[in-house]
């Protein structure tokens, strides 16, 4: 396979580059940002908008790019490459993507034209809380009743794409951020982000396309969503290591860089190998999700599962072997670490996916050895 982008894969790579590397050149200003309400710059998300990267993957007559998996793949790594927390694949891979997929032509072109201009925060609420949520009443506008949590981002936005339970199976709707009967508790997570409960109470909704089961729908768009969430992981695996091994040739003990410790460099050189491994299988998923987007959920897992091993690899590792200042907070690795932590748990971690992964065996003959 040619992993090798093309000269307009890689203007749209240095764009986002500059602009997330101009807005958060360090740990510090990260850090500033995150620790006030709602856990992003507003500004950045409007000239992200004005790059057109929130209208990437839609169509142009939703007022989106047209572009593909692997532009959005450029995209996620320059994410993670900075630990930017705007809700950049929350809003566009995932709510967009399920607009996209289920909404009529006038819903895709209304909700995703005003995603893609910046004007709107589109959140998804998919997984549920103790109550499941449920819908009542027909036709185009029900109510809903339950609750979602975790909700990432969910008490900044400005409109929610909530799933529920119908006679039909799994439906989706369209929820306004100001609609009657939404309450929305957020909070900090570790990594620095911000997620929500939020609690529906016969909240009014409009359904989202059609009437109908979309559990086939949601499940895409998660596998879309998975693989975004890889190639972060990536972006952010690639700068801890780099400042691991920079840090290496720097810093002194017994008069000499710890680099001339063949225990050490060995140590580096696998986590290099590691990395290599990861980044292979990623970008082959995403080639996936591109070319036959219905084996994309089988190639999510595997990317999944090799990402949860590797990040937990990388990020432990960048600790330890930086010693003690590796777990401060205003040295960048530890921040690293823990936004890989949380995309290692977040839809599902290795363990969930190596399941999904040994289920599929089942469908193939068994092999006898000695026949």
């Amino acid at each position: 396979m040619d992993f090798t982008y093309d000269s307009e894969t890689v203007a749209l790579r240095d764009a986002v580059r500059a602009l997330l590397g101009k807005a958060y050149p360090s740990s510090e200003d990260r850090r500033r940002v995150v620790e006030a309400d709602p856990g992003f710059d507003e500004s950045v998300w409007t000239r992200i908008a004005e790059l057109g990267v929130l209208g990437l993957p839609f169509s142009e007559e939703d007022g989106g790019s047209g572009a593909g998996p692997v532009e959005v793949s450029v995209v996620a790594e320059e994410i993670g490459r900075v630990l930017a927390p705007e809700p950049i694949i929350e809003s566009v891979v995932l709510a967009g993507g399920l607009v996209a997929a289920a909404g009529t032509a006038e819903q895709r072109a209304d909700v995703l034209g005003r995603l893609s201009e910046g004007s709107t925060v589109l959140i998804p609420a998919l997984l549920d809380s103790g109550q499941a949520v449920s819908a009542s009443g027909e036709g185009e506008t029900v109510t809903l009743t339950g609750a979602k949590e975790p909700v990432l981002h969910g008490a900044r936005a400005d409109e929610l794409v909530v799933s529920a339970v119908t006679d039909r199976g799994v439906e989706l709707f369209l929820v306004k951020g100001d609609a009657e009967g939404l309450t929305r508790t957020g909070y900090r997570t570790h990594d620095g982000g911000r997620a929500a409960r939020v609690e529906l109470a016969s909240t009014p909704a409009v359904r989202l396309g059609e009437q109908g089961d979309r559990s086939a729908t949601i499940e895409e768009v998660l596998a879309a969503a998975r693989i975004a969430y890889c190639h972060e992981a990536l972006g952010a695996m690639e700068v801890a290591l780099s400042q691991t091994v920079e840090y290496l040739k720097t810093r002194k003990q017994f008069g000499v860089t710890l680099n001339t410790f063949q225990a050490l460099t060995f140590r580096a050189a696998d986590l290099y190998v590691s990395m290599e491994l990861a980044r292979s299988t990623v970008m082959w998923a995403t080639l996936v999700l591109a070319d036959a987007p219905e084996r994309a959920g089988e190639a999510a897992s595997r990317a999944k599962a090799i990402v949860s091993r590797t990040s937990r690899h990388i990020g432990q590792e960048a600790i330890q072997l930086h010693g003690g200042i590796g777990m401060t907070a205003e040295y960048s690795v530890g921040h690293y670490t823990s936004r890989l932590t949380a995309l290692d748990h977040w839809l599902g971690g290795g363990a969930d996916h190596r399941a999904v992964l040994a289920d599929g065996i089942r469908d193939h003959d068994v092999l006898e050895p000695l026949a």
